[in-house]
């Protein structure tokens, strides 16, 4: 049975002050899984992954999601349905409860609750002052904030790279749990051990181009 395609990039170039950060990329993000992209410090991952909900413009080429050209897409809907976790989250509200409804403020306590539990979450203070939660459970708060607006895809920046082993391995048991679950999410790290573990596919990207693709197990840059 074909793959959903997510996202798929035909030739996407983009040039900034004279430089080229991505070289005529090619490929495309599968639906319901989890594609890395990976490469050297200054490669292209970064501008990568800005692409996919509209923080960074093509200079050339196309992307589109779910077979819709991007550029035809409302962007603010766009960013709702691709939401992004950065490296460090940053805590927007005094209470738990109100960071979970950053973005749907009608959600009910039981719609707060089940997405605190979603994530791991059960036995935090719905009162608490969120920038007092240890850095795994701020990831796993912004996490659940993300998941308040129901996307498709999630786009993850180093998002463990701040945490220790454990919690690093809590928010990646999450991760599997909803990409078990239709979700789909593009994921840039420098954790290779972490791709491997994590990934269905990876992209390789180095000075802008993509070198590589594949399942972990047949992707050189991992070996």
């Amino acid at each position: 049975m074909p793959q959903t395609e997510a996202f798929t990039f035909d030739r996407v170039v983009v040039e900034r002050d004279g430089r080229r950060l991505l070289d005529a990329v090619s490929d495309h993000i599968h639906a319901a899984a989890v594609t890395a992209v990976i490469g050297p410090s200054g490669s292209g991952k970064t501008t990568f992954l800005r692409l996919l909900n509209r923080f960074e413009e093509p200079t050339s080429g196309t992307i589109r999601f779910f077979d819709a050209p991007i550029e035809a897409l409302d962007v603010h809907d766009l960013r709702r349905r691709v939401g992004l976790l950065a490296q460090r989250p940053v805590m927007l509200s005094s209470t738990v409860a109100d960071e979970v409804a950053v973005a749907a403020p009608t959600l009910t306590p039981g719609e707060r609750s089940g997405l605190l539990e979603r994530v791991g979450l059960t036995d935090v203070d719905l009162g608490r002052v969120p920038r007092t939660l240890s850095g795994g459970e701020q990831q796993r708060l912004a996490l659940a904030r993300a998941l308040a607006v129901h996307p498709e895809v999630l786009l993850l920046d180093e998002p463990t790279s701040a945490l220790d082993a454990a919690a690093a391995a809590l928010v990646d048991a999450v991760i599997a749990s909803l990409v078990a679950d239709g979700l789909t999410v593009v994921l840039v790290s420098h954790d290779l051990d972490r791709v491997a573990g994590i990934a269905d596919h990876v992209l390789v990207l180095d000075s802008g181009r993509l070198v590589e693709r594949g399942y972990p197990d047949d992707v050189e840059y991992l070996g």
